[in-house]
């Protein structure tokens, strides 16, 4: 090649170059980039914080700006173990092929790969494995139409259960953001997740009650209390506060701003807990009814059972009912209102 060939050449990309538009300039250089390092993240976040659950999400610098769920998280959002190839080995079980179209499992077998971080010669740039977070979707679609032709084992029931509940809150909050497009509202992200944290438990009331009756059997034995012939007694009102509520509140260091909330408004002070718990998740209640379940059963009278809850909790109330106590609740007084935790 010529001199002459060359600089005629190198005129010519100059020229074409120029004749592009800024945003055509930036794809390029986009593509360049990508070619040479992978696809970048822009942006890094986390479930943890606003659902409870350790799953890190990611926004892609490419055209569609995807958003991305890692290869792990994809596991833990659906109840699978925390092991990296939990995900992809559950979608390629038997129970799960039929379900598992050709487009789905040819996603699953080609994770999208990118770099997060700034890079460097003393942090270099990680490589990270993930998905589209839309693939989750068709994930639970899948669950869920295995789960409906009963071929879906039985130890995979908590995953069923995740996958309805995925479903489910994502359907709503996508209705939502599709009104909130058209009628030219921008939410605030402190808006969007807190959406979608109340879509989660709207969805999860529908699979797990809140309070399992072998906890009312339990405290019906231990305080020696008759059973009614419709609803509970009304002791169990300060069962609830005082051995549910108030340590899962206090765990949180609300409980001082909730009682003079619920002082100066007045009220129901268990509904007042309840919608306060709401804000905290129907996870931390699952486990706290848990830990008090197994208290009870365990106990073999109210002695032992509150001492249990007071080394494990500390500063709870004792109750003394009584054998085969009125079905009328004590008139109120300070003695009779749950008391305050502990400081």
């Amino acid at each position: 090649m010529t001199d002459d060939m060359f600089s005629s050449r190198a005129k010519g990309g100059i020229a074409r170059r120029e004749a592009l538009s800024p945003e055509e300039r930036a794809a390029i250089a986009r593509k360049g980039a990508a070619a040479r390092w992978g696809v970048k993240a822009t942006h890094k976040g986390n479930f943890q914080q606003e659902l409870g659950i350790d799953v890190e999400c990611y926004v892609l610098d490419d055209d569609g700006k995807t958003a991305v769920i890692s290869q792990t998280g994809m596991g833990k959002v659906i109840g699978l173990s925390a092991r990296g190839n939990a995900f992809p080995r559950f979608l390629a079980t038997k129970a799960m092929s039929d379900a598992v179209g050709a487009e789905l499992r040819e996603k699953i077998e080609n994770p999208l790969k990118f770099q997060w971080g700034t890079g460097g010669a003393e942090q270099p740039p990680a490589t990270i494995h993930g998905f589209d977070a839309t693939l989750l979707i068709d994930v639970c679609k899948a669950i869920i139409e295995t789960e409906a032709k009963g071929t879906l084992p039985s130890r995979y029931g908590r995953v069923a259960m995740q996958a309805h509940i995925i479903v489910g809150a994502s359907a709503k909050q996508g209705i939502r953001d599709l009104v909130y497009s058209l009628a030219g509202y921008n939410p605030t992200t402190e808006e969007i997740i807190a959406a979608f944290k109340l879509y989660v438990l709207e969805e999860a009331k529908k699979y797990e009650p809140e309070f399992p009756n072998e906890l009312y059997v339990q405290w019906h034995r231990l305080y020696n209390l008759a059973v009614p012939e419709r609803g509970k007694p009304w002791h169990f009102k300060y069962l609830t506060v005082n051995h549910v509520y108030f340590p899962l509140a206090k765990s949180n260091g609300k409980i001082l701003d909730l009682l003079r909330a619920t002082k100066a408004q007045g009220g129901d002070r268990q509904k007042k807990l309840f919608q306060f718990l709401n804000a905290i998740g129907a996870r931390a209640l699952r486990i706290q009814l848990g830990r008090i379940l197994e208290m009870a059963e365990s106990s073999a009278n109210q002695q032992a059972y509150e001492r249990k809850i007071v080394e494990r909790f500390g500063g709870q109330q004792e109750f003394d009912f009584g054998i085969n106590a009125s079905s009328e609740p004590p008139p109120p007084s300070e003695q009779s209102q749950p008391g305050a935790p502990a400081s």
